[in-house]
């Protein structure tokens, strides 16, 4: 592609009112209208001063500015361009935003969890978010952490955690069905240096206090979660909560003196890695292979705190790499991995608790998308403002995802917040006015028309107009 040498262009100025960049915000926040994002914050959020005056609002200008692509204060200001005005009410200027931000406290920070679990339910009804009613299958719940990197000295709360990278630690839990993508349920944020568990407990009771409020009730709930999370507490609180656990363990003296025990004829080939499925024998040709063997976790705990389970182990040749010098190994050694989960062997085998288990790995990806949208940057030094920064960057990315959902395209459903925001919200559109009545002119041939056109519709009274 290449500039036009018939009609070249002569010149750029900002001078058009009637222009918006991102018309796709229109049906997205009359979805979270809809779902009662500003009543919610008007109701919960109980900050003091001029600061915290008219909370729900500003809250709804953070939500819907990280669902346009802003990833710091200043990029709010996306909000208050063009005919942004007329088309919504009191776009708040990002200095505002930042002042608002920094007038919560660990108490309010608390009550914006309210909000956003009240907030993602009530989607759920309006969009289908976590799926339908009717659906059946293993609700699936995801816990992980992962580092946001920042900069300098001034962020409070910032260390050096596992990784190695200084920055502040923020801890998820995601709730996945065979019917929908994932969705965030529960969102801490804390200090860079503090180790994966700390308060795993309380977003995990909180999780799966969501699921029990929605219609996902009815349905098996499956706790996943890696060797950070494993700990007496976590999975006895799951287990109170109805919930069963797959949680990866570390190899302790225990759990190899268990590896040990299972027989060599008991593993079983799987699907890893280069594996070739063999038509005459229907089996997989692999390195890796799985076996399980009955254990009982946290012995040394009161009996009360001792759990019965399985331990399910895969296996997989360690590499020699001194073998190509001809030094080969007498005997092969294997890579462990183990996992402990409650789940009974008559409802998933060993191979499926295999599958399943490993499928945790879905919550990097929200960790990635979230870090490729709002949480790509922590924008103040203050930590409780960066705290309730995560949980409306959480309430933008289940927007989106819901606002996706309402299209009826399964792939823009199960999409990536940025692809959906190129697709959905980020169009430029002319306003008009007729009849006190405003109307988006949208650029024609847009190649995702029939997906915007299916959300408008589900949300506002009037059809979409067509492009002209």
């Amino acid at each position: 592609m290449q500039l036009s040498h018939t009609l070249p262009v002569a010149s750029a100025t900002f001078d058009d009112p009637n222009l918006v960049s991102a018309a796709g915000l229109v049906p997205v926040m009359a979805l979270a209208e809809e779902a009662g994002l500003r009543a919610l914050g008007d109701e919960h959020l109980s900050l003091p001063t001029d600061k915290g005056a008219n909370a729900g609002a500003k809250l709804a200008a953070l939500v819907a500015g990280m669902a346009a692509g802003a990833d710091s204060i200043e990029d709010l200001g996306l909000l208050r361009h063009g005919a942004m005005g007329k088309v919504f009410d009191r776009p708040y200027a990002p200095s505002t935003l930042g002042s608002f931000l920094r007038a919560f406290t660990f108490g309010h920070v608390r009550q914006g969890d309210a909000v956003a679990s009240r907030f993602t339910l009530a989607m759920a009804e309006q969009s289908g978010l976590l799926g339908k009613a009717g659906d059946t299958g293993t609700v699936l719940l995801d816990m992980d952490d992962t580092i946001v990197e920042v900069h300098g000295y001034a962020k409070q709360g910032a260390g050096f955690g596992y990784t190695g990278v200084r920055g502040l630690n923020a801890l998820l839990a995601t709730v996945t069905t065979d019917q929908a993508a994932p969705v965030i349920a529960a969102q801490r944020l804390r200090k860079g240096c503090v180790g994966s568990s700390r308060g795993a407990v309380r977003l995990a009771t909180d999780a799966l206090a969501l699921v029990r409020r929605s219609h996902l009730a009815a349905r098996p709930v499956l706790l996943r979660a890696d060797s950070a999370f494993y700990s007496a507490t976590l999975v006895g609180a799951a287990i109170k909560a109805g919930a069963q656990v797959s949680i990866t363990v570390r190899l302790d003296p225990a759990v190899k003196r268990a590896i040990a025990s299972i027989d060599d004829d008991a593993w079983t080939t799987i699907r890893y890695t280069d594996a070739i499925y063999d038509e005459t024998t229907k089996t997989w040709v692999s390195r890796a292979e799985v076996a399980e063997v009955p254990y009982t976790a946290f012995t040394s705990a009161k009996k009360a705190q001792q759990v019965t389970g399985r331990l399910v182990v895969r296996r997989i040749p360690d590499l020699n790499h001194k073998a190509k010098d001809g030094q080969a190994s007498l005997f092969d050694t294997f890579r462990f991995h183990a996992f402990f989960t409650t789940t009974p062997v008559t409802e998933r085998g060993t191979v499926a608790a295999d599958q399943v288990h490993r499928g945790h790995a879905i919550i990097e990806n929200v960790h990635a998308d979230l870090k490729a949208s709002a949480l790509a940057h922590l924008p103040s030094g203050t930590f409780t403002a960066n705290a309730i920064w995560l949980i409306a960057a959480t309430m933008a990315f289940n927007l989106t995802r819901a606002a996706a959902t309402l299209t009826g395209s399964t792939q823009l459903a199960r999409a990536t917040t940025p692809t959906i925001r190129r697709k959905l919200i980020n169009l430029p559109a002319r306003i008009a006015s007729s009849a006190r009545r405003l109307h988006l002119h949208l650029p024609r041939d847009w190649p995702w028309q029939d997906a915007w056109t299916a959300l408008y519709a589900a949300l506002l009274p009037n059809p979409a107009p067509a492009p002209t």
